[in-house]
């Protein structure tokens, strides 16, 4: 067994900051023979379910964390703590994962100012199920040290102990660069904070971990990532000035983190301690279905009703007893378990009846026995797999978004071939008559959830948005974000930038990349380019020097080819 767990892990969620993909930094955990590992990014939780899928499936049990960026007052957006001070937040179990959901969530509505921040105040109201490290030198703790204010660094710990208890827990890192300006401002530093916090952990009897502050996965990353941070800063590689990492922040050894606290044995056990104390739980839950509002002008009969709801009771107890109710409503009220069935048996009824009276302006009064057929087999499966309340909140909007006046389009992708969907005026393609298929869209066999792609025009689309947001509240909508990845071109050209190579030559190595990249199983995107480009792999191992920050380097040359070759930039 290891003897010793990373608590401290920053992956490329850490948005140009973290260098170490997910699914590398958890195969060299693996090679490293670690049990464990925490992913613990800035501010966010991005990288957390891909993180858990990835461990679980390497045998890895994951730890889940967040840096958080900590202020006073996350309401008060002053300059002078913009973005606070950082701490580490992992979670033990699922109340954990909740409550740290919560913060993480908070941080961005509330206290978003240049980061996402969060309070004291917050913490003291979800700090259930965590577990808090002091973090970096960014931490209050470290910086109390590093300005020689004992008082308020005893002070900070008491205050995190009070709200973790137990599971507070000081953290101590020690990166020696060999760069005398670099070791100067962080290897001097954590020396001095280290010495404070096995002193102030021994008077107030709190344990303290070793951590490392993983940026990258291998010290041979160390190069990329340093390009990465000019591209994040906006800084040239040559700038005196530009923030600088020590080139050690990458997945350490056992071996190599023992090294480094060899009078500290401790420091490392103790994170295995912090392992044992994380349950095993599963991300995966039912989907949550949106809460659509029935209006109270829309009577159910009550067998209708009664049969709907009754269709997913397992219990025969619970069958007989509603039959024996003569109102279905009764049975809820004294039984209030059940509230979230009745409300769906009431969507679904509503969902119904709105479809045909659709499929009757869409197809004429009379309705042929191929439409009613589809749309009874269409209803049926949407009911079976507990959806009408999505497609009543779609259907809204759309009408609303009409009688604003927004342009909306037809409906793109597999929705095209619902009959429901083109009778509530969700798609204006009509299935029946080109013979699309409702499968391709929901399929009782592959339980997922209905995906709709709707347009609306540029201007009209914040209208829609905000009301949405108005009718069904701002903690039930979000925005999608999208992740975008640095494909070979783009990385040669962001690096070439840093490094001030021509931009000619910049262009002409940029365009020996293919437009079309067929990447086989195992290939990174680099290695398939070299294979298929060979003017591309002999720049890389040409002899040929350039002019660039002052000094000759060789394209072929490690420095050169590490930074803008490697696989660093797509492992």
């Amino acid at each position: 067994m290891s003897q010793f767990v990373h608590l401290h892990v920053h992956t490329q969620y850490s948005i140009l900051d973290g260098a170490s993909s997910v699914k590398g930094v958890i195969k060299r955990a693996k090679e490293l023979g670690m049990e464990a590992l925490a992913i613990t990014d800035h501010g966010n939780m991005f990288g957390v379910k891909e993180f858990h899928d990835a461990a679980v499936r390497e045998g890895i049990k994951p730890i889940l964390g967040c840096e958080v960026y900590v202020v006073k007052d996350r309401f008060v957006k002053d300059k002078v703590e913009k973005t606070g001070r950082h701490l580490i937040l992992l979670a033990k179990d699922l109340e954990g994962y909740h409550n740290l959901v919560k913060l993480v969530s908070y941080g961005w509505t509330e206290g978003f100012y240049s980061k996402p921040r969060i309070d004291k105040d917050l913490l003291r109201r979800y700090n259930k199920g965590l577990i808090c490290c002091s973090a970096c030198l960014g931490g209050e703790v470290p910086q109390a040290i590093m300005r020689n204010d004992l008082e308020a660094a005893e002070s900070a710990i008491v205050e995190f102990k009070e709200i973790f208890g137990d599971d507070y827990y000081l953290e101590m890192q020690l990166h020696l660069s060999g760069e005398p300006k670099v070791d100067n401002n962080i290897y001097e530093n954590q020396l001095r904070v280290n010495r404070e916090i096995i002193k102030l952990a021994g008077k107030l009897n709190v344990k303290y971990i070793a951590t490392n502050d993983v940026h990258f996965i291998l010290d041979e990353d160390a190069p990329a990532h340093d390009r990465l941070i000019c591209l994040n800063t906006g800084r040239d590689i040559d700038d005196p000035s530009r923030m600088r990492y020590t080139f050690q922040e990458f997945l350490k050894s056992p071996q190599q983190m023992a090294m480094l606290f060899p009078d500290n044995p401790e420091a490392l056990s103790t994170t295995l301690e912090i392992a044992a104390k994380i349950s095993e739980y599963s991300l995966e839950h039912d989907p949550l279905m949106p809460n659509f509002p029935i209006p109270d002008e829309f009577v159910v009969e009550e067998d209708s009703l009664k049969e709907t709801f009754l269709k997913k009771i397992e219990s025969q107890e619970v069958i007989d007893e509603v039959n024996s109710t003569s109102k279905v409503e009764d049975y809820v009220e004294a039984n209030p378990q059940w509230k979230e069935k009745l409300t769906i048996a009431k969507q679904f009824r509503y969902l119904e009846a709105i479809s045909f009276q659709g499929a009757r302006r869409r197809y004429g009064e009379v309705l042929e026995p191929k439409v009613i057929e589809r749309i009874e087999y269409e209803l049926k499966t949407i009911e079976w797999m507990g959806f009408p309340g999505y497609f009543l909140i779609v259907w809204d909007f759309i009408r609303e978004a009409r009688e604003m006046n927004v342009s909306v389009g037809p409906g793109r992708g597999s929705a095209a071939g619902s009959v429901v969907a083109y009778s509530l005026g969700i798609t204006n393609i009509d299935p029946l008559a080109y013979n699309l298929l409702f499968e391709r869209f929901l399929n009782p066999d592959r339980v997922s959830l209905p995906d709709v792609d709707i347009d609306f025009d540029e201007d009209g689309r914040a209208k829609v948005l905000k009301y949405v947001i108005e009718k069904y509240g701002s903690k039930r909508v979000a925005q999608i974000v999208t992740f975008g990845t640095m494909a070979p071109k783009m990385a040669i050209r962001d690096v070439a930038r840093v490094q001030k190579l021509p931009l000619v030559e910049s262009n002409r190595l940029a365009k020996l990349v293919p437009d079309k990249i067929d990447k086989q199983k195992g290939e990174t995107p680099f290695d398939a380019v070299f294979r298929e480009s060979t003017e591309l792999a002999d720049e890389r191992s040409s002899s040929n020097e350039i002019e660039v920050c002052g000094e000759a380097r060789g394209f072929g040359a490690p420095n050169w080819s590490s930074c803008l070759w490697g696989d660093n930039w797509s492992r």
